[in-house]
């Protein structure tokens, strides 16, 4: 075809008249966007640079996991929906062909001395790969709502849609893509107990401010690895809010610098520079620190507002981070970004 279509073109450079010249410019056009690159009518995968298929993120999906969560209600360790939504898990990793499945069952001290039993979550893929990459998340709900403007919500627990649902829902959605595109890497997702149980505000005279990420710290001394030992970690924290913005964390870039490098580098080749913003953000007590004391440099993706007193959405820590604060968007934006990541 490219070859009759230059045979045709020579032979209409011989006429003269106005009217074959518009002919010629006619199928010069058709030539040249002829030989333009094909698109992809498919919408299901993405081809990058090194010619590997990658599988496409479903905010759909990832959304119907986080609102899964959230209809057990408050997954406050201890509860009976903390115990449906532990078993939820379970059953989706093993829906997924999670390699291993691994329930890490202990006990740590509250803020307040009382104790607590934890259970955190491990589900590995790609087991004999050494090439390996951890990504967590915290799946408890907080038990106060002690940033409410109404006050006799204080102490009600908060449904988390937001502050620990959404991290785990990308995580659910990765894990259905490695299910059905194994990649060169082996990954371990980790979901941690036992987050969100720090000092409520009014008691923190009292018994301090500490009481925060308790299931990462049992596991980072009692390091739990079905494989070997990853080469670093991403923690996924409030990453559903709408119009949310990721900034570099100050205990990420301490620790772990070159993955938020490598983290903000991909989402900027993702077409993400407006959401992953290339900026320094607050510092934030979470999991990533206890993850990167185990020898694991891990970088903390977490929604911040630098207009905001405390750093977060209007809704941490209330009665209000619920569904109606969450975003298939910015879902999709966080997943796109993981699937380079662990695809690429």
């Amino acid at each position: 075809m490219p070859f009759l279509k230059a045979v045709s073109l020579w032979i209409l450079l011989s006429l003269n008249s106005s009217y074959m010249k518009w002919i010629i410019f006619l199928l010069v056009f058709v030539l040249f966007s002829s030989c333009s690159a094909p698109k992809n009518k498919k919408n299901d995968r993405v081809v990058p640079d090194n010619n590997v298929v990658m599988p496409s993120f479903s905010a759909d999906s990832a959304y119907s996991f986080v609102k899964t969560q959230c209809d057990f209600g408050s997954r406050v360790p201890g509860s009976e929906a903390h115990h449906q939504c532990k078993e939820f898990f379970i059953r989706k990793f093993k829906q997924f062909n999670a390699d291993t499945i691994i329930v890490q069952e202990g006990e740590q001290k509250l803020y307040n001395s009382k104790k607590m039993p934890l259970y955190n979550i491990i589900a590995s893929y790609n087991i004999k790969q050494s090439n390996r990459v951890l990504i967590c998340a915290h799946w408890d709900s907080r038990p106060f709502s002690d940033q409410d403007a109404d006050k006799s919500n204080y102490y009600k627990a908060i449904v988390g849609a937001n502050d620990g649902a959404s991290g785990v829902g990308v995580i659910l959605e990765l894990a259905r893509l490695l299910s059905e595109n194994s990649p060169t890497i082996g990954v371990d997702f980790i979901l941690f107990d036992l987050e969100d149980w720090g000092a409520p505000e009014k008691e923190q005279s009292e018994y301090g401010e500490g009481g925060w990420t308790l299931g990462s710290a049992y596991w980072s001394e009692n390091l739990l690895l079905p494989a070997a030992k990853p080469k670093y970690g991403i923690l996924l924290d409030m990453v559903g809010a709408p119009n949310a913005t990721f900034y570099r964390e100050y205990f990420s870039e301490r620790y772990a610098g070159w993955v938020v490098s490598k983290i903000w580098n991909t989402a900027a080749k993702c077409g993400y520079s407006n959401v992953f913003v290339d900026k320094p953000g607050g510092a934030v007590t979470d999991d990533h620190i206890n993850v990167s004391n185990s020898g694991i440099p891990c970088a903390d993706i977490i929604h911040f507002e630098p207009s905001s007193e405390h750093g977060f959405g209007y809704y941490w820590h209330t009665q209000a981070d619920n569904m109606q604060n969450i975003s298939s968007n910015t879902l999709k934006i966080v997943g796109d970004v993981l699937v380079h990541i662990i695809y690429e």
